[in-house]
């Protein structure tokens, strides 16, 4: 299994408990594509830009097509302007990945015929080991994790010891989930400034 597919299991395993943001989590999964792309050899770290490697298959259709996504010429993609070119719906598209592999089902209605908008998992072994990697606390998983809100801020382990591309994609998530929540704070205020004017205030 990936980082992405497991971040993914464990936010909708989390999901009835810790509601969390689609975009955060989209950003997060993007960032976990990168280290999974990393791992594979299909792409390596130039500071902060994504240089396509030898290898561009890995055998997981999501991590394929982000594979066949990257920017193949010069400069290059800064690893931020990837978080948001491929993180757009990215949730809602492994969601639908686990749905078509048989590791979650869509919550039907009554009569079987409407989805409610709910996703389940079941019980597979790639839920299990998604589940023992959370509960060991593994520090990648973790700082992920932490970004897409499903959890507190992860331990320092995450920065000890730990490889120069790692920290660069994990702090990339944090500063484009700041940026995300940023704007979305901002269009709170703006709503709310645009309501009072027509209430005369």
């Amino acid at each position: 299994m990936t980082t992405a597919r497991d971040l993914a299991i464990v936010a909708l395993d989390g999901a009835a408990d810790r509601p969390v943001e689609q975009g955060e989590l989209s950003l997060a999964l993007a960032g976990a594509e990168v280290l999974d792309l990393v791992a594979a050899r299909a792409v390596v770290l130039d500071g902060e830009r994504l240089v396509p490697g030898g290898r561009s298959l890995t055998g997981d259709g999501l991590l394929d097509e982000a594979a066949s996504a990257l920017v193949r010429e010069e400069p290059y993609e800064p690893v931020g302007d990837w978080l948001w070119r491929r993180g757009r719906g990215l949730s809602a598209s492994y969601t639908d990945e686990l749905e078509r592999t048989g590791l979650a089902v869509a919550r039907r209605g009554r009569r079987g015929a409407l989805r409610t908008g709910r996703t389940e998992l079941v019980e597979s072994a790639a839920r299990r080991e998604a589940r023992e990697r959370w509960a060991a606390a593994e520090p990648v998983l973790a700082a992920l994790a932490a970004a897409a809100g499903l959890r507190e801020e992860p331990s320092a382990e995450v920065t000890d010891g730990t490889a120069e591309s790692v920290v660069t994609v994990l702090v990339a998530v944090g500063t484009a989930v700041q940026e995300l929540q940023a704007v979305r704070q901002r269009r709170v205020i703006e709503d709310a400034a645009f309501d009072n004017i027509w209430r005369g205030f």
